[in-house]
């Protein structure tokens, strides 16, 4: 598998197709270099970073035009839909395009065999859910359980899916403080008032730090403007996670 600079002719000429929807000018320069589909993009040092030409379609903030076609493209010509980022992560394409949001781009990764489960996400090495989950990117995360993704506790209560959250505790044969509290920090990261209340009742902690940040189940309410979810946390004895 060959590895180009991003600064070369090809680089170039690849992402500015990629970037510009312009599908014929890409099939032409995968036909006259049939490794590009395959070429990574970046640094062939161990330490450096590279990705995939899929990796470019998908890259945050996505949308590009003709996307879905760039990746058909991409496929037809042998792209690995696979593909991991080489790097401080390991994300594939799919984890990528659920980071943007882009459910286009997400639904031709999936018809072309992404693996909707693969691990690797910035967010705790998980799947693509994880990344959709962590940054609000409600309709891809929809799209990827419609399309089948494996659903944790946390998935379930930070996407307001109350009725799957309930069948999912009443099948643990005993649901852990940590496993609840986790999930209810998630709903309210997510601003469903009714999973997060639903979670206290079943013994979550109100007031639980998680290790990625410093944030508390309120903080994460009241970010993103989950007012009313925030002011029936304090009045529960909520707090801060910077409270003295």
């Amino acid at each position: 598998m060959a590895t180009i600079s991003t600064e070369s002719d090809l680089a170039v000429a690849s992402v500015a197709a990629i970037h510009a929807g312009d599908v014929a000018a890409l099939r032409s320069l995968l036909e006259n270099h049939p490794w590009l589909a395959t070429a990574r993009l970046g640094d062939d040092d161990p330490a450096g970073m590279s990705r995939t030409l899929l990796h470019v379609v998908t890259d945050w903030p996505g949308h590009h035009p003709n996307g879905p076609a760039c990746v058909s493209a991409l496929i037809d010509a042998g792209a690995d839909v696979n593909a991991r980022f080489r790097g401080r992560h390991e994300e594939t394409p799919l984890h990528w395009a659920a980071s943007s949001d882009d459910v286009a781009v997400l639904d031709a990764l999936l018809d072309g065999g992404a693996d909707i489960d693969a691990s690797g996400a910035v967010i705790g090495g998980g799947p693509p859910l994880a990344d959709a989950r962590a940054f609000k990117n409600w309709a891809a995360a929809a799209r990827l359980i419609e399309r089948g993704a494996r659903v944790t506790l946390v998935d379930a209560a930070t996407l307001g899916l109350r009725d799957r959250l309930e069948h999912m505790i009443d099948d643990l044969p005993a649901p852990q403080a940590g496993e609840l509290s986790r999930a209810f920090w998630g709903a309210c990261h997510g601003g469903r008032s009714d999973c997060a209340l639903y979670l206290l009742e079943r013994g979550a902690d109100i007031n639980w730090i998680p290790a990625w940040e410093n944030v508390s189940p309120l903080d994460a309410a009241q970010r993103d403007g989950a007012n009313e979810l925030a002011q029936l946390l304090r009045a529960r004895g909520a707090r801060s996670a910077t409270a003295a």
